[in-house]
């Protein structure tokens, strides 16, 4: 009866199962924030990370249509649009909104969550197919693929563009822009050379490319603390 429910819904096994290590990666996350976000606006964040997806996929159809056989131009363009998005959502509902994001940490973290929620949404979406036929070892082993790989991936790229505000948080308007645009390119280009490593890369470099992605990983924690004890120096907040 279970089974068979599961099999006929596979979606809330899938968007359960792409919930669970984003929760935890949320809570870990969350932790490091001296000041908590309140929060409605963390998960309005998330929320908008799903949305994202939304946005992303018909996008990105598009673009294999057109592109299918140019390999790089498509994962380069799909990376953009999802970079894109994930910072667009974030953007609407908290970034610009200057009574919440009121110290440099804060863009990081608003980032963070809306990475996280992009991530589970595709994260259900890659595990359907397994739970609608049955396969509980392909279930297992995707999502603990998605858990170490895909879900650090947006982490560190949105945080990327994320730790790229921060420390651009008490300078001009136009410096502030620079810094964006700096770190959405970063953004995009990790996350495109994480993909074609994937794509290319046999078995034999599967540990080069996580291993990559957690030293990534360790950089933002340390940058994630560097940000957290920045002080303004005589200068106003620009966002006041």
């Amino acid at each position: 009866m279970i089974v068979e429910y599961i099999q006929n819904y596979p979606f809330i096994l899938a968007f359960i199962l792409g919930l669970i290590p984003a929760l935890i990666w949320l809570w870990f996350w969350l932790k490091e924030d001296v000041h908590p976000e309140p929060a409605k606006m963390i998960t309005l964040s998330f929320i908008g990370g799903i949305f994202a997806v939304l946005c992303v996929l018909p996008l990105q159809k598009i673009v294999y249509d057109h592109l299918a056989n140019q390999q790089f131009a498509s994962f380069f363009i799909w990376a953009s649009i999802e970079e894109f998005f994930k910072f667009l959502l974030v953007y609407l509902i908290a970034l610009r909104n200057k009574k919440i994001t009121d110290e440099p940490v804060d863009d990081i973290i608003y980032l963070i969550v809306s990475a996280l929620g992009f991530v589970t949404f595709e994260n259900a979406l890659f595990l359907m197919n397994p739970i609608q036929s049955g396969d509980l070892w392909g279930t297992i082993v995707n999502g603990n693929l998605r858990f170490i790989g895909a879900s650090l991936l947006h982490t560190m790229t949105s945080a990327t563009i994320g730790v790229c505000l921060a420390l651009s948080f008490y300078k001009p308007r136009l410096e502030r822009l620079i810094y964006l645009i700096s770190g959405l390119f970063i953004a995009i280009v990790l996350h495109t050379t994480f993909n074609l490593f994937i794509l290319r890369g046999a078995e034999d470099n599967i540990f080069f490319i996580f291993g990559s992605v957690w030293l990534s990983i360790i950089v933002l924690l340390l940058l994630f603390e560097k940000v957290k004890h920045m002080r303004v120096q005589n200068l106003p907040n620009p966002r006041n």
